[in-house]
């Protein structure tokens, strides 16, 4: 990670644009690739511009809800307004329609509800589900959200943080118990993400919801961390964290699959 950071550095990217709003648009685009809040004087150093040139293009973002300041201090994050640009996109990008047949699909091979998940701030977002026929079952929509910390894809998304990542996210919402299987210790969770990364999966068990299971696992991606998932879920008495690891095949196929459509969108 360090090397990556010092080829970034040594690059000293360039908000090219031929206008105005498409150089805003540039910067936008440097400060979403970053895990951290980034500073005035930082960006300065990365960029080469003038800092009172980029003063007033953070201002100018800050004033749209693009971007948000982080009290009295000059360190800025994404703002409310650009993540939900972002989520919207998930929701309703063009591959939408082929993810959802990947997942009717795996729902009728598999026999119980799947979903396509994202991380959003210490939140999951479902931004597609295919229900199961079966007449028992736990009903969320499109556009549903989730804990992070007690989800399968929330745990499987958080296991490729770094704990200095994991720490920030949390150390202002605490784990909250939504169950008595609910990990609401910091270092208990670590160790849980631990698993969860080398065993390629994440499993709920009753977790956030008494009487439901999920396994998760991530969509691959070759240009770096995934922010999508493929899960499926159901009642205990149907499925149990054992079961749902026979399942783990069906959602890997189907993950490559999802992946597949993700980087041929990205080609068009």
């Amino acid at each position: 990670m360090a090397t990556m950071d010092h080829t970034l550095e040594a690059e000293a990217p360039e908000l090219n644009g031929d206008t105005p709003t498409m150089r805003l648009f540039a910067l936008l685009e440097l400060i979403a690739t970053k895990d951290q809040f980034v500073s005035l004087q930082g960006l300065v150093e990365e960029t080469g511009l003038p800092k009172p040139t980029l003063h007033r293009m953070l201002q100018q973002l800050e004033g749209a809800g693009l971007l948000i300041r982080q009290g009295d201090s000059r360190q800025y994050g994404t703002g409310a307004r650009l993540r939900r640009l972002a989520e919207n996109l998930l929701l309703n990008a063009t591959q939408h329609g082929a993810r959802h047949g990947v997942l009717r699909a795996l729902v009728e091979e598999i026999g119980e509800t799947c979903n396509v998940t994202a991380l959003s701030g210490n939140e999951v977002i479902y931004l597609d589900r295919v229900e199961t026929p079966e007449p028992l079952r736990f009903y969320l929509r499109p556009g549903s959200r989730v804990p992070v910390h007690c989800s399968a894809s929330g745990k499987m998304l958080l296991s490729q943080l770094s704990p200095a990542q994991r720490h920030r996210l949390f150390a202002h919402s605490p784990l909250s118990s939504y169950t008595h299987h609910t990990l609401t210790d910091i270092d208990a969770l670590e160790e849980e993400l631990k698993r969860v990364r080398k065993n390629g999966y994440a499993v709920d068990d009753e977790e956030f919801l008494p009487g439901l299971v999920c396994v998760a696992v991530l969509v691959p991606t070759t240009t770096g961390r995934s922010n999508m998932c493929v899960a499926v879920q159901a009642p205990t008495m149907r499925l149990t964290p054992d079961k749902a690891l026979h399942l783990l095949p069906a959602l890997q196929r189907a993950a490559e699959s999802m992946a597949q459509i993700e980087a041929e969108g990205a080609a068009s």
